[in-house]
């Protein structure tokens, strides 16, 4: 399938695939015209690129743990990689969420204009 398909398959923009493949999150042969060209499962990796992305995770991170995807879920297989990946990651967020709350307070006291 084409990105056009992809995108609309995925509600992901074109833009965002063509980012996931540079990042080497996603496969896409080229054809004779310069096309990308994607596999039936890139379908169910973008959704579950889309879901690490959402539970904060860079794409480095990712693009070590998405062999680990096996399926159509979103689910996982917990190979010893993929446990060793992510036992640094919840601290990580701890630290972002924390970051997150001290600019919210440095905002929160700000003037209000007037």
């Amino acid at each position: 399938m084409l990105i056009g398909e992809l995108s609309r398959r995925t509600g992901v923009s074109a833009r965002s695939l063509r980012y996931y493949e540079a990042q080497g999150l996603l496969e896409a042969r080229r054809g004779t015209n310069g096309y990308r060209a994607y596999d039936e499962d890139a379908v169910a990796s973008v959704r579950k690129i889309r879901a690490l992305l959402r539970a904060g995770l860079s794409t480095d991170v990712i693009r070590q743990v998405l062999p680990c995807a096996r399926g159509e879920q979103a689910g996982f297989d917990w190979c010893a990689e993929l446990r060793a990946i992510l036992d640094g990651e919840p601290a990580d967020l701890d630290e972002q969420i924390e970051a997150l709350r001290r600019g919210r307070g440095a905002l929160a006291g700000l003037p209000a204009e007037r």
